[in-house]
């Protein structure tokens, strides 16, 4: 594997394992905040690290993904622009969802049930929905996730060239 590739998959799994650990317990709070149940129902302020191995899991090597797929698409189309900058990460992104979206599912389940643990709602899921099941909102994530990317990363290009003059 090209010396290059294994660095993008290193800097943005740890970057988003950083991230994602780091903000984990205010993400729980919303969730919880967010529950039909109630907050209080959901779990309130007990246990807010439940459900965070499955982002531990899932987050290095979906940003890894993102961020080594990004940059080969950039050196793919050769030129800077941001064009290239906006397609590189659509397809990041379209990428990393395959690992984010069913972590996340996941994620969201273990902060809003008491007492399941990751295997079980695992279980659940592929029980009864099959494969299909954990890529529930993949569609909606994407359309989160893309509009976001599509102004960050040319945006960031391109701050990068103007404050290195």
């Amino acid at each position: 594997m090209d010396e290059n590739v294994v660095r993008w998959l290193l800097c943005g799994a740890c970057a988003g394992l950083a991230v994602d650990l780091s903000l984990y317990p205010i993400d729980t709070v919303k969730t919880r905040l967010q529950s039909a149940q109630g907050f209080k129902a959901a779990g309130g302020f007990k246990n807010i690290y439940r459900g965070m191995s499955s982002v531990a899991i899932g987050s290095a090597p979906g940003s890894a993904l993102f961020f080594s797929t990004y940059t080969a698409t950039k050196h793919f189309f050769g030129n800077q622009s941001s064009k290239t900058h906006a397609i590189a990460a659509c397809i990041g992104e379209i990428v990393a969802c395959g690992v984010r979206v069913p972590t996340e599912l996941i994620k969201q389940r273990a902060q809003a049930t008491h007492g399941r643990s990751i295997t079980t709602i695992c279980r659940s899921i592929f029980n009864s929905e099959g494969i299909r099941g954990f890529y529930r909102g993949y569609l909606s994530t994407l359309s989160r996730e893309v509009p976001f990317s599509l102004i960050e990363f040319p945006l960031w290009e391109a701050l990068k060239i103007w404050i290195s003059k």
